[in-house]
């Protein structure tokens, strides 16, 4: 008896798991469901010390926040820094290459 009654308890829990992300998946392609906003005041002040060279548990125990906020603020330098880099390659790039158009 207890075994149908386990049985039937999780196809109920696993029938509302799935309607739930169906509502979520439609709220999402529907716009509406964004998420917790980001705190960016927290998150400049973040990128403000690891610039000054902070270490990370330095910056947790100062603002409070977890490891995993402090890891996405520098994920996001990095590859900021890398598409600065990336541009100044290309800029720097063309003007090596001669413009062979007005030539013709």
């Amino acid at each position: 008896m207890l075994d149908i009654l386990a049985a039937v308890a999780r196809k109920d829990y696993e029938d509302r798991r799935r309607r739930v992300a169906q509502g979520q998946a439609k709220a999402k392609a529907e716009g509406r469901y964004k998420g917790r906003p980001e705190d960016s005041a927290k998150n400049a002040r973040i990128a403000h010390m690891l610039m000054a060279g902070l270490s990370w548990s330095q910056i947790q125990d100062t603002l409070g926040c977890s490891r995993g906020t402090v890891s996405k603020v520098a994920a996001r330098m990095r590859q900021e820094e890398a598409a600065a880099r990336s541009r100044s390659d290309s800029l720097s790039q063309d003007e090596v290459t001669p413009n062979h158009s007005s030539l013709s």
